[in-house]
This record gives C-alpha cells, structure tokens and sequence, in this order.
C-alpha cells in the first residue's frame, strides 16, 4: 500500500503547488494594487457602452462582427492543428481536403473585406 501511496506523490506535489500558485495569484494584487480610482479607470471598456444602463439601447452589430470572425479564424487553427500533427499519416487526400478548407474561408474572408465588416470608421 505504500509504494501505490509512493507513486501518487508527485501527483499531490503538483496539485500543491497549483493551488499556492493560485492562492498568490489571487491574493498578490489586493496587497500589491494601488488603491486610486479615477474616472478613466472606472470607464466601460471593451464593448463600447457604460454597463449600468438601460438595456434596450442601441448597440454596434460591429462588435458582434469582429466576435464571429475571431471564432471562424480561432476554429481553423483548431482544425489546423490535429491536422498538421496527423499530416503524415493522411495523403494527398487529407492534403488537398485541407486546402479546399482554406480555400473556403479564405473566399468567405475576401468576401468580408469587400462588403467592409472590417472597417472600423
């Protein structure tokens, strides 16, 4: 029973230096922070609008644009990856699959940069 214990150590090794890693992590900037606020610091970022107020206002669609494109090109280097790893294995077929992949999204992007999704102004 000990040496099954015995192989488990470094397993509870690592999950002890995971949770002090974390504890820090998580306590380091309330001792550490400089404790300021200013209305610059206080501001909505991100989206654009001020989070505590009415919710039926208007809102870019340009947002929603840059989010879908960033998950389309987040997706293809998810399917790029599993690919790459296997490409030895696959061919030609799993070679020219993939470029008929690429060959799509680059179609689809071109088409997004010519109707102007891009363009921020």
């Amino acid at each position: 029973m000990e040496a099954l214990l015995t192989s488990y150590l470094p397993v509870v090794i690592f999950i002890a230096i995971s949770l002090a890693i974390g504890l820090v992590l998580m306590v380091a900037p309330f001792v550490v922070a400089f404790k300021a606020p200013d209305p610059e610091k206080l501001s909505a970022y991100e989206c654009g609008f001020n989070a505590f107020d009415d919710a039926r206002m208007k809102f870019d669609v340009r947002f929603y644009l840059v989010a879908i494109l960033f998950i389309i090109f987040d997706l293809e280097v998810a399917f790029l990856f599993p690919w790459a790893v296997s490409f030895g294995s696959l061919g030609w077929f799993g070679f020219w699959s993939m470029s008929v992949f690429l060959f799509i999204l680059t179609v689809g992007f071109i088409y997004e940069w010519k109707k102007g999704a891009l363009e921020w102004d």
